[in-house]
């Protein structure tokens, strides 16, 4: 019998699915949990804690998407106290769990 996989440790309980271009996943505080790069970016983005797409600022960036990259970014219940704010880079596609 294989080994169930899993992620140890707590999980968002909201998905937000194939986020395409700069989007406020939420404009309060909450967690977010796990990004996963589905369509690699031909310039980069990140995960910013802002409430508005003018928020996308160095000073705001939790995590960058890397130009190229495909993969899970793991956040581990990183707390955001103005919003939630993806930018998956152009020509990218993303999914965020988030609580």
């Amino acid at each position: 019998m294989a080994t169930p996989q899993f992620m140890a440790g707590e999980q968002g309980v909201h998905t937000s699915l194939n986020i395409t271009a700069p989007t406020v996943i939420y404009a309060r505080q909450g967690k977010v949990y796990n990004v996963s790069i589905l369509v690699a970016p031909t310039a980069a983005g990140g995960v910013y804690d802002a409430a508005t797409t003018a928020g996308n600022v160095q000073a705001n960036m939790l995590a960058p998407i890397a130009t190229g990259a495909l993969g899970i970014i793991p956040l581990a219940g990183t707390w955001v106290f103005n919003g939630l704010l993806v930018d998956p880079g152009t020509g990218g596609a993303v999914s965020v769990s988030w609580t």
